[in-house]
């Protein structure tokens, strides 16, 4: 079950990291990201009150940067490379085992919020093609047969 409200124990726990400063903005909202996996209305008007930074500004802010999300994502994101480099090695393979393994589609969350899938275009390791990145660690030269081993250690 997704949960609609917000602790702001949790939200006010992380602005006093930063001392309360506006300055902080952006690191307040990469921290709770991190730690709810997605920036829920009820914490950004928290944010606002509390920093005393217009919520337009704050949406603004959450809805331009790709590291945040609007909406719930899974505790591990997974990242498929479709590159050229990993593309030619059989990325579209490995892409289509991942949706089959996890029931989920590039830009999707599965219901129990276990894991988002998106693709790239590069994760910058070329010569380890084809490369899925799961929580900001990327395994190299993925078969379609390795895809179960390697989700597998993030269940």
């Amino acid at each position: 079950m997704i949960k609609r409200t917000v602790d702001h124990t949790s939200v006010d726990e992380i602005i006093d990291r930063y001392d309360g400063e506006k300055s902080f903005l952006i690191q307040v909202l990469l921290d709770l990201q991190a730690e709810q996996h997605w920036l829920q209305k009820d914490a950004l008007s928290r944010i606002s009150e509390r920093l005393e930074v217009p919520l337009m500004r704050i949406q603004h802010i959450a809805t331009f940067y790709k590291a945040f999300s609007l909406v719930p994502k899974g505790r591990h994101q997974v990242h498929v490379c479709t590159g050229t480099a990993c593309h030619v090695r059989g990325a579209g393979r490995v892409l289509h085992t991942v949706e089959e393994l996890i029931d989920i589609r590039p830009g999707e969350t599965d219901l129990d919020l276990k894991f988002s899938l998106e693709t790239v275009n590069c994760l910058g390791c070329c010569a380890l093609g084809p490369v899925i990145e799961i929580d900001g660690k990327a395994h190299g030269k993925v078969t379609s047969g390795k895809t179960a081993e390697v989700l597998k250690g993030y269940e």
